[in-house]
């Protein structure tokens, strides 16, 4: 399972690369700033829980039967898809009703983050 994660997280991390960039270079000149801050926030969330994947693959290396860890992994993974994908819709679209389900990502963020941190207490007790 951590091969998975680890291809997530590295797919992810270029995708959030190349997304920054467009939104640097493509966007700056077609959107105003408050949707350019919207774009750059899902650009920011993809990143660092693209590197979030990569942690959580790391460890499942080093514990392949951690329930929490897969977890904390598929949630992660939703989470970029969900929260950084609504905010990269609607900051280029504009449909408002994109940034109700921009939370429903956040919350499996929470979760993901939330589930390593019970992992990690597992561990040292």
């Amino acid at each position: 399972m951590h091969k998975w994660f680890l291809l997530l997280s590295s797919l992810s991390a270029f995708l959030a690369v190349a997304f920054g960039a467009f939104g640097a270079h493509g966007l700056r000149s077609r959107l105003d700033e408050h949707m350019l801050s919207v774009y750059q926030t899902g650009v920011q969330y993809h990143f660092w829980h693209a590197l979030g994947l990569g942690l959580i693959a790391v460890l499942l290396k080093l514990y392949p039967d951690a329930a929490l860890l897969r977890w904390a992994g598929w949630l992660m993974f939703a989470g970029i898809l969900i929260f950084s994908g609504s905010l990269y819709l609607l900051s280029i679209s504009s449909i408002a009703w994109l940034g109700a389900i921009t939370p429903l990502g956040g919350t499996a963020f929470l979760i993901a983050w939330l589930l390593v941190t019970v992992f990690a207490f597992r561990m040292t007790g």
